[in-house]
């Protein structure tokens, strides 16, 4: 693997080449990288017509795992539009480990080309309606995947916020687990990249979008709307006070720095109503 950032993405198109071979398609069409050029996808030509070539990497200690199976045991899913992973393969070296996966095509395109959304959107109404049946439908799929861990819900909540609020969640579902607007298409919704999803806590996916829509106020405000009965619940108000201090990490890493001032004052409304 190359240290550098554009050795890096070399290296990442001569993966995406590899897994070409292996699966005998051809890529075609622009390159889509990931976070810190972890993956690399590509539109690809097969015998059974157009798919989508995902390629990831990871050190061999952290190539496990419900994070490494995740798109492929979204499977299981049913009821949510999102793509399906159709074939996987995996190679690698003392130092890094590969994961190739086939997916079904999404013609569709990413509402934003970052997590969070720069400027407001326009989506029609049934836009939102077919997300707001997207989470309920998954809060009741039964899975195994993602834990239902109190104990981070209370330090992280204690550690940014300290020990005036109740940390306790009362309920907990299945939820996507990284839901922000580039993983979210339009016109046509599909749910994209599903390497977290699990239990989590109530109100976890509409609280990420909520937060990471702080810029564009109109919305914003459309998303509590859709989600104002989870959003206004004290476990909603939790949910998005441990979303703010996930991406306040982020901002600690040198991500986000541009949206820590949103986050923060998210956060004092918050603490106010709890």
């Amino acid at each position: 693997m190359a240290a550098d950032d554009d050795g890096q993405r070399e290296w990442m198109r001569e993966q995406l080449a590899v897994a070409a071979d292996h699966f005998s398609v051809k890529p075609h069409g622009e390159l889509v990288y990931g976070w810190r050029d972890r993956t690399i996808g590509s539109r690809v030509s097969s015998r059974g017509g157009e798919r989508w070539l995902r390629v990831s990497w990871a050190d061999p200690q952290w190539a496990q795992g419900e994070y490494w199976t995740g798109n492929a045991d979204s499977t299981s899913i049913t009821g949510v539009p999102k793509p399906v992973v159709l074939d996987r393969h995996e190679w690698g070296a003392e130092n890094y480990r590969n994961r190739a996966e086939i997916m079904t095509l999404v013609i569709d395109q990413p509402c934003s080309a970052t997590a969070e959304l720069r400027d407001d959107i326009d989506l029609p109404d049934q836009w939102w309606s077919d997300l707001r049946n997207a989470l309920d439908t998954l809060a009741h799929q039964r899975t195994d995947r993602g834990k239902r861990d109190q104990r981070q819900v209370s330090t992280r909540l204690l550690a940014f916020f300290g020990s005036g609020i109740d940390p306790t969640v009362t309920a907990w579902v299945t939820a996507h687990g990284d839901l922000n607007w580039s993983n979210l298409t339009r016109p046509g919704l599909v749910l994209l990249d599903w390497e977290s999803w699990g239990r989590k806590m109530v109100g976890y996916d509409a609280a990420t979008l909520y937060v990471l829509a702080l810029r564009a106020p109109d919305t914003a405000k459309k998303v509590h709307d859709t989600f104002a009965d989870t959003l206004d619940s004290p476990d909603g108000l939790r949910a998005q006070l441990f979303v703010i201090a996930r991406y306040l990490k982020r901002v600690e890493l040198g991500d986000f720095s541009d949206y820590a001032d949103h986050l923060h004052r998210r956060a004092r409304t918050l603490l106010d109503r709890l």
